[in-house]
Order: structure tokens, then sequence, then C-alpha cells
């Protein structure tokens, strides 16, 4: 892709509510959008859970938008990150937005932003965010989850919980398997291993990273409900049961 071609890409960072330490993997995942041209973190960085941040600000190209705490019981952060969206928005030269935040506040902003074709990602610990933001974005990828995968310690979907499966095994299978269904499929019952994704990430804001993988092949083999087919041209799946 020609520089000339790259889109032009949106970071907003809520730093009261995530971890510096997501930036990188974040930002190589922003990259799939196009280039992230700007970068900015908005938070009270006189606290001192917040230096993090200002100390990471320059090696990055983060422009830090200080917000001082005028009222207890008030977020001037989700306000000014709001408006400052909603105005590269309406300036029309941002393509994509990422938003790096676990606070259920942004989810009208996702979906406004979603309204005039914009993809949205959004960044932020599943544990902690609420389903309504994580259904508003295009993509939620779980920032522990790619924290995990540049440290070479990914996370299996198979992994145990007190001798069974966790749920977001069930809720996964279900997705898929609903995916699958709604694909075109052989007479041996096999889809499209792409098609059945394009599905998937229709219906949800899924992302095969936030089960510690990097291909959508790998998550479906290492599932037992399904099998993949790589001998063709194009990888084929089929739910087993």
């Amino acid at each position: 892709m020609a520089e000339t071609d790259l889109k032009n890409i949106a970071l907003l960072i809520d730093a009261d509510n995530t971890s510096p330490k997501g930036i990188d993997p974040v930002l190589t995942v922003m990259a799939e959008l196009g280039q992230v041209n700007i970068k900015r973190a908005y938070g009270n960085f006189a606290k001192d859970n917040l230096k993090r941040w200002g100390d990471i600000s320059h090696k990055y190209g983060i422009r830090p938008q200080q917000q001082f705490d005028m009222t207890t019981g008030k977020n001037a952060t989700d306000m000014a990150m709001t408006i400052d969206a909603i105005d590269l928005l309406y300036q029309g030269k941002v393509d994509g937005f990422g938003i790096m935040s676990s606070d259920a506040d942004f989810t009208p902003l996702a979906t406004r932003l979603r309204q005039d074709g914009i993809v949205v990602y959004g960044f932020g610990s599943t544990k902690k965010t609420p389903d309504a933001f994580r259904s508003a974005c295009t993509r939620f990828i779980d920032i522990d989850a790619l924290i995990r995968g540049a440290t070479d310690e990914p996370m299996r979907s198979k992994e145990k919980t007190n001798g069974k499966k966790s749920e977001i095994d069930e809720d996964l299978v279900e997705l898929l398997g609903t995916a699958w269904k709604a694909a075109n499929r052989d007479d041996d019952g096999y889809a499209h291993l792409g098609e059945v994704g394009q599905i998937a990430g229709n219906r949800s804001s899924f992302d095969v990273r936030n089960y510690g993988f990097t291909r959508l092949s790998d998550l479906f083999r290492s599932l037992d409900q399904f099998d993949v087919d790589m001998s063709g041209g194009a990888p084929k799946v089929k739910r087993l049961r």
C-alpha cells in the first residue's frame, strides 16, 4: 500500500481506565486500519497513578490532554474524549477510531461513529468492560490478551476453570456455530472459513486475538466442535456437534 493510500486513524485513550502496558500491541493492531496519525491520552496527569502515561507520551507520540478534576464524581475525561471524537468526525479527515477504555460511557460515542460508517476498534479489559460498549464497537479486543500475546503467554479458549470450560467457550461456540449455519455450505457441510469469520464479526465484536490466536483457522482447530479442512485452496470449516 502506498503511503498516500493509508487511511488516517485516530487513537483516543482514556488514561483513567487503561494501562500503558498495552500501547505497543494496540498500535500494532491499529495498523490494520491505516496510519495512526492522531494519538491522544486524556486524564489528570497530576495524579500519581497516571504518571506512567506521561512518561511514555513522547516515546509513542501521544499528546496528553490534561483534564483536571473540577468536581468530585464528575468525569471530565469522558466529556473531553467525546467532544474531540465528534470534532474529528465532522472534520471528515478520520477514517477510523481506536478507543482505549473499559468504560461503558463510551457506548453512545462508538454507536454514533459507526452510524457514519466509521470503523471503531475498542480496547479494554473484557472482565471490566460491559457488554454494551463491547458490542457497540466494530471490534473489541481484550488488552490483557494482547499483552499476553506480546509476551508469548497466550490464553487458549480451552483453558479450564475448576474442571469446567469457562462460559466464554460456550458463548464462542454458539457464536461460531450460528455463523457457520448462516454461511453457504457444500454437500459435505463445509463452509468457507473467511465467510464464517465475516458473519461472526458482523454479529458481534468478535476478534480471534481475544482468545490468544492470530489466525481464525487456529482458533477453529482448537475447538472440538469443529473440523477445519485445509486441503483445498481456501480453508473450510464444518460443525461436528
